[in-house]
Formats: C-alpha cells, sequence, structure tokens
C-alpha cells in the first residue's frame, strides 16, 4: 500500500508518499518566504499553486511509485490559512479523480501526532506542538485527541517570526533567533511568564521584549530571554499535563520544535520524571506531505474517505473534534 499526502496548511507546500509500514518513500518540500514582512496567505498560496505539480511529479519519481500504483490521495483539510488550504486540496481532488482513488481529509495537528507517535514507537505519548500557528499540549482519550493546555493568543512560532521581523530580521524568525541566542552573555533579562493554569500566552512577552530592545538591550540578550522564557512555559505545562493524564512519554512536534533548547529543556524535565521523551528528525518535524501521508493511510484503513463535494477545507479546524477510529482499543 502507498498514499501520496499534500501538505499546505501555511508556507510550506509538501508532497510525501509513504508505505504500509510508515516508511517514506519520498518527501518534497518547497517553502515560500516573503521577501519582506510575514506570510500574506494569497501569495503563499499562489506559491504552492505554482510548484504543487512539480513536487507531485518529484515525489512519484524519487518513490519509484506509478499513479496506478498509488491507493489514495491525502490532503490537510486543516486548520491552516483558507487559500493555501485550498490550493492543496485543490491538487488533491484533481489527483483522486484523475487516478481514481480515494480521497482522504487530514486534520493537519493529528498528522503531527501520528508521525511522531509511529517513529517513536511510543503507544500513547503526549504531544507538544509548538509551530507557526498552533501551540497545543495534545493527549489521546476516548476516541480523539484532547487538547490540555494551548495559547490563548497568538502561536509560538508566530510570536517568534514577528518578533524577530520586528528586531530587523526577515521571515522565518524561528531559526535566526535561536542562532542570535546563542551569542548572548548568558544574563537573563526578566520577561513576563505567562502561564495560566494549563496554557500559555504570547503577547505580553512580545511588546515586554520589544520595549526593553528599545532601550538599548542587546538583541543576543534578548533572544537568549525569550527562548529561556516561553520554552519555560512550554515545558511546565508538558509537565503538569504528564501528571494530570498520568503519562511518562512526550513526543514533539512543530516547526518550533526543531529548536535545540526546547528539545533539551523538555528531555530534562521528561527524563527527570523517569520518562521518554522524542523528537522525530527535522524533516519530519516541520510541516511535511509524509506526515499526511502517513496518518492519510491510517485513515483509509479505517474507511474515512470522502467524495470531491464534500471536501471543503476547515481553516479553523480543532483536533479535539476529528474522530480517530484508527486508535480504537
Amino acid at each position: 500500500m502507498a498514499v501520496l499526502g499534500i501538505e499546505s496548511t501555511a508556507h510550506t507546500a509538501s508532497v510525501g508518499i509513504v508505505g504500509e509500514g510508515a516508511e517514506v518513500l519520498s518527501l518534497v518540500s518547497d517553502m515560500y518566504c516573503p521577501p519582506k514582512g510575514g506570510i500574506h496567505p494569497r501569495e503563499a498560496a499562489n506559491h504552492h499553486v505554482d510548484v504543487l505539480p512539480d513536487l507531485v511529479h518529484r515525489a512519484l519519481e524519487e518513490a519509484h511509485v506509478r499513479p496506478g500504483e498509488v491507493d489514495a490521495v491525502a490532503f490537510a483539510q486543516g486548520p491552516g490559512l483558507g487559500p493555501c488550504l485550498r490550493a492543496g486540496a485543490t491538487v488533491a481532488r484533481m489527483l483522486s479523480l484523475a487516478w481514481d482513488r480515494p480521497l482522504v481529509p487530514v486534520n493537519h495537528c493529528v498528522a503531527h501526532v501520528e508521525i511522531a507517535r509511529v517513529l517513536s514507537g511510543l503507544d500513547d505519548p503526549l504531544l507538544l506542538y509548538a509551530s507557526g500557528g498552533n501551540t497545543q499540549v495534545i493527549a489521546y482519550a476516548r476516541g480523539r485527541y484532547r487538547v490540555l493546555g494551548e495559547t490563548l493568543d497568538i502561536g509560538i512560532g508566530n510570536f517568534l517570526d514577528k518578533l524577530w521581523i520586528e528586531l530587523g530580521g526577515t521571515f522565518p524568525g524561528g531559526p535566526a533567533l535561536e542562532l542570535e541566542a546563542r551569542r548572548s552573555s548568558g544574563e537573563l533579562v526578566s520577561l513576563p511568564y505567562s502561564v495560566h493554569g494549563m496554557d500559555v500566552a504570547f503577547s505580553g512577552i512580545l511588546t515586554a521584549t520589544l520595549a526593553l530592545h528599545a532601550k538599548g538591550i542587546a538583541r543576543p540578550d534578548l533572544a537568549y530571554a525569550v527562548e529561556v522564557t516561553s520554552y519555560a512555559m512550554l515545558t511546565e505545562i508538558t509537565e503538569r499535563a504528564l501528571a494530570h493524564r498520568r503519562r511518562d512519554a512526550v513526543v514533539l512536534g512543530g516547526g518550533v520544535a526543531c529548536n535545540e533548547r526546547l528539545r533539551a529543556m523538555v528531555r530534562t524535565m521528561v527524563e527527570g520524571r523517569g520518562g521518554t521523551m522524542f523528537a522525530p528528525p527535522r524533516s519530519l518535524c516541520v510541516d511535511n506531505g509524509a506526515m499526511i501521508a502517513w496518518t492519510g493511510l491510517l485513515a483509509l484503513r479505517a474507511g474515512l474517505t470522502v467524495p470531491v463535494e464534500a471536501s471543503a477545507v476547515q481553516p479553523r479546524q480543532r483536533t479535539d473534534l476529528v474522530a480517530t477510529p484508527w486508535r480504537a482499543g
């Protein structure tokens, strides 16, 4: 069995083909980078329209798979930027019709959980999902994935991107800010620590950091303080979720989960509790078509397909509103 998956929720257009045992047969991606400022949804969608046909061709070629050997076409249905989602869904519908193959809708957040779960070999871990538009702690319970804690305002990745652009950098901000933090003297500047029970907020940290920058605090020291403060917040709510759910394993997902400081902080916390932490390789931690393909394969086995006329995208689709029958039992 082989399933082709299309990811197009935000800045990345990606196509992956995954086999029966979760082997990634191919994965090709192309990221939209605006010349200045942040992501403009329509411009990102136009980028996806331009590159997706070639990505599909390359994915088939690299996997040594012919269209007739593809068992289903999966696509990210939500959550995400509406124009970007529609670009990927349109390509998926076209392939489904042209190849006469089932069409499988996939929740982007659930896909992050499932690819990390199969790669780690952990049966029932918590997911710390840290990306541009999403910041959630997720666990499985009673037929679907539940959000135990999340951001109350903006996603951690959007926060880092906006901050870096305001500090004079360019998109994407997370990787550049990580490098800048390594240049810090190591003196921790005080920033708001915004944890509200199981939830977090980042807008106050953004405002405070920009105010300190205006007062002349060095950019590397600000980057270091932002990383330490915001990642400590994520680590705290993850630990609280572990205690609440009586779990001992955490997997990471999302582009911000590639950050080495965040990985180290979560690993220290989890291993201090006698548990296990797993982070996928970068190519499968960021938004990618392989995670859509793998989750699509799981959904296909469970009979979750849709006709083209019922395959509308859902930009605000919640993780906890999506059934996951393949987890039954």
